[in-house]
């Protein structure tokens, strides 16, 4: 893996397009060592959603579907989304027939979903990975019905941080995000910074689909 920042313009978003990091073996990999560390951010953007039985969520590079199974908890409908197949072969293995959770392979710019079909969708440590981050902020705004709740989760890095200390937003990148999800079309937009432990923290963008 290299060691060089993963992009010198910090107002890029995306800044790890086409990281290959989950794919075959090493996407089933990194995918157990998500399903067995990813509760707090699972139990972090399920909290913050707010998800009620009557919700209609899209859980958006859902990785092996720890927060998918936590809100299908509360009786909502749930759909998992992601491009590996890898992560979700751990998914469908390790929830319950009875979860009400569906799972689909696909990317956040093309959507196999009908428009206005749900009323939250998050993605979680996703965004930095999207090919195409306004198409993929398009296809939310068309998935969501009006009202509907976006909900973009990303670890805070440090500016200049490279290899896997990258994966993540600097504050820079959280504020380019924000002003695109307005220039989307979205209402509402702000921004939130989450402790997580002593020396790291979440930072949370949501916004509403008008």
């Amino acid at each position: 893996m290299s060691t060089e920042p993963a992009s010198a313009d910090e107002s890029i978003v995306n800044h790890h397009a086409g990281h290959a990091g989950c794919a075959g073996l090493t996407g089933l990999l990194a995918g157990l060592v998500m399903l067995f560390f990813g509760r707090s951010a699972a139990r972090l953007v399920v909290d913050l959603a707010r998800v009620l039985a009557a919700d209609r969520v899209v859980d958006l590079g859902c990785g092996p579907g720890t927060a998918a199974r936590r809100a299908a908890r509360t009786g909502a409908q749930v759909t998992g989304v992601d491009p590996s197949g890898e992560m979700l072969r751990i998914a469908r293995a390790v929830t319950p027939a009875r979860a009400g959770v569906s799972w689909l392979c696909s990317g956040a710019e093309h959507l196999p979903m009908p428009d206005a079909s749900a009323t939250v969708l998050w993605t979680v440590a996703s965004v930095h990975h999207w090919s195409d981050v306004r198409a993929g902020l398009a296809e939310a705004y068309r998935v969501l019905q009006p009202g509907g709740r976006l909900l973009a989760i990303e670890r805070l890095v440090r500016s200049g941080a490279s290899g896997l200390a990258s994966h993540g937003w600097t504050t820079r990148q959280v504020e380019s995000f924000a002003e695109m999800c307005r220039d989307a079309g979205f209402t509402d937009v702000s921004t939130e910074e989450k402790p997580r432990g002593r020396r790291s923290a979440m930072v949370v963008c949501t916004a509403v689909r008008p």
